[in-house]
């Protein structure tokens, strides 16, 4: 999972699978038809007729979290209106057990199951960060007649003790729209799909997106990715995305070499409108073959392209770890009472480093722009909580205060992976490094054999120096900060100063403006120090800025004018209107941008030279 936090807007990961034969037992099989023709109320039918059943009551349960999301989100509490019934129609007695389960009595007659399933979306309110709205790329979309998002584990369930039997899936959909999956309909009816998987596990790794057709395909060293977009004003399509994700993937491939055998993978690409009811939670979920994304239409091409590197670039590599290696929690996931793994090091960590690793890697970005990186992450690992054991960290990640430390994975995650890289790198003189030790696990272990836990270091070790093994043991289990000086010394890198040209609207993750929520203006923060460039137009806390070079902004097209901000030259003519104390002004001048002294690193030791292109090379 990769989260993307907008300030400005505010004011598992199992395993791939052959789809199944249709020739499955019907007997032995979960059938589901998810009903999108006949939307009432902004709900969708669900309709199950389960496996045969020999016991006197059975659980049918939706999950409380799935894998990926490292939270509790309740996907059971967005359903109603539950029945069951027997042979003849008749209602049989159910209980509801909390947001996720409901107990059904006579289960020995039941054939049918019905509920209504209501969407995420609507529920909304914030970006997914500090508060309990399910993150979007695993929240669900209803839009009668337009858009679908079917993250399965929103709309179907299972039965307890039942998890590993088959499902086949009937989706009965409009004409007009499509669904984009990893898994192959078997019906060539323009109006109903069919999907059957071996497992529960299996369908919930495959979400679906309807929607108008807007794809592209394309064939990657043997991979065939699928492409496909929702923007509700058709502002961007598949299109005008594909040439810089056909680079990226075919980079990423190239780094990865022999680890990854998959035939096909999907980026789903859901726009939002940033209305009210619609997804406010910006990111990505990583699924073995597919990715689903959402992000703001309103943003500019640009940072479109560059956000969609940033998040398909992470769920991508989630290929390698834990798709491919990963540990019993993860294997035997339960989806209501979940037990989580130690190694989010590793599944984040590491996954977030080759994220940036391969970018040097394949030439996408020069050393200068990684040492930025690099840099970025441990100031940004210094905010948050740096002696807490990133083990019992992430053993207990649902729970305070471990929870508000999650998004240390992204930071000091992704710094374990490249202080691992390095000694690596040192100890092999340069001829082995991180992606060598993913290999070997992927080998050790892999899609059908999860490893112990508590055996994963010593395995590591094996596998690797002594040294790994007590970096590990102090800084990832222990609670001893990581001088990261120390390591990056080991291939000739130090610490840096350079001047660069700063955000206008935004320093670091402080913003200069906020948002009213009852008007939607965009307003001067009064509470912070003001940068040069609201200086120089002597601009002042509680203006209200109207139109930029005339053209009105709100929150409706704030990312637009973020956008905008960033292709301004110093010097460059500017007219604002803005409203000061309830009075409209025009002010008119140029731009003064922002810089800031920041630390990064550089190469300073030639003598290390060839261990650092082995680093960022080999």
């Amino acid at each position: 999972m990769k989260k993307i936090l907008y300030t400005l807007a505010l004011a598992v990961t199992l395993w791939s699978c052959k789809t199944g034969s249709s020739s499955v037992s019907e007997k032995n099989v979960v059938d589901v038809n998810i009903n999108l023709v006949d939307v009432k109320d902004d709900k969708v039918l669900v309709t199950v007729t389960p496996p045969t059943i020999k016991t006197d009551e059975i659980i049918y349960s939706i999950p409380k979290t799935v894998p990926g999301t490292y939270s509790t989100d309740n996907y059971g509490k967005y359903s109603e209106d539950f029945k069951a019934f027997d042979a003849k129609g008749n209602a049989l007695t159910v209980t509801r057990l909390g947001d996720n389960s409901w107990s059904i009595a006579n289960a020995k007659t039941l054939k049918k199951i019905t509920y209504l399933v209501n969407d995420t979306f609507d529920t909304e309110k914030g970006t997914g960060f500090g508060n309990d709205d399910v993150f979007s790329p695993a929240g669900t979309n209803i839009k009668a007649g337009e858009n679908f998002l079917v993250n399965t584990h929103g709309f179907v369930g299972y039965f307890k003790d039942k998890l590993e039997i088959p499902y086949k899936v009937t989706i009965t959909h409009p004409e007009t729209l499509w669904g984009a999956t990893s898994m192959t309909d078997e019906d060539a009816s323009k109006t109903s799909d069919v999907f059957t998987t071996t497992r529960y596990a299996v369908l919930v790794e495959n979400p679906i997106m309807y929607s108008k057709p807007d794809y592209t395909t394309f064939n990657v060293n043997g991979m065939d990715i699928l492409i496909a977009v929702y923007s509700p004003t058709g502002k961007f399509t598949a299109e005008s995305i594909t040439p810089e994700m056909k680079t990226m993937m075919t980079a990423q491939k190239n780094f990865l070499g022999k680890v990854n055998a998959n035939k096909k993978y999907t980026v789903l690409l859901y726009l939002s409108s940033m209305a009210k009811d619609d997804a406010h939670g910006f990111g990505a979920l990583e699924h073995p073959t597919a990715t689903t994304v959402v992000l703001p239409e309103s943003m500019p091409k640009e940072r479109l392209v560059e956000s969609m590197k940033d998040v398909v670039s992470h769920e991508f590599f989630h290929i390698v770890t834990p798709l491919t290696v990963h540990s019993k929690e993860i294997q035997y996931f339960d989806y209501n009472d979940p037990k989580m793994s130690e190694h989010l090091w590793m599944y984040e960590g590491v996954t977030e480093y080759f994220a940036n690793l391969f970018q040097i890697n394949q030439g996408l970005i020069d050393e200068a722009e990684f040492y930025t990186r690099i840099a970025d992450k441990i100031e940004q690992a210094k905010k948050l909580d740096d002696t807490m054991s990133f083990t019992k960290m992430s053993a207990n990640v649902l729970e305070q205060p471990y929870k508000d430390q999650y998004l240390n994975v992204y930071q000091k995650g992704a710094l374990i992976g490249m202080c691992i890289d390095i000694i690596i790198r040192e100890k092999s003189n340069g001829e082995r490094g991180i992606l060598d030790l993913m290999h070997k696990l992927s080998t050790e272990y892999g899609v059908e054999k999860p490893f112990n836990d508590n055996e994963l270091f010593a395995k590591i070790t094996q596998l690797t120096y002594p040294e790994v093994g007590d970096f590990l043991n102090k800084y990832v289990a222990g609670t001893t900060p990581i001088p990261y000086d120390f390591y990056l010394a080991k291939v000739g890198v130090t610490k840096a100063t350079e001047k660069k040209t700063g955000a206008v609207f935004l320093k670091g993750q402080t913003p200069y403006i906020k948002i009213d929520k009852q008007t939607k203006e965009i307003a001067v923060r009064p509470d912070v120090e003001l940068n040069d460039f609201f200086k120089n137009l002597n601009l002042k806390g509680g203006d209200i800025i109207l139109a930029v070079n005339n053209k009105a902004y709100s929150l409706e097209n704030i990312y637009e004018l973020i956008g905008a901000s960033e292709s301004w030259k110093e010097n460059d003519p500017i007219t604002l209107k803005i409203k000061r104390d309830g009075k409209e002004e025009t002010i008119k001048g140029t731009v003064k941008l922002p810089f800031e002294e920041t630390e990064t690193f550089k190469a300073t030791d030639a003598s290390k030279e060839k261990l650092k292109n082995a680093w960022l090379k080999g």
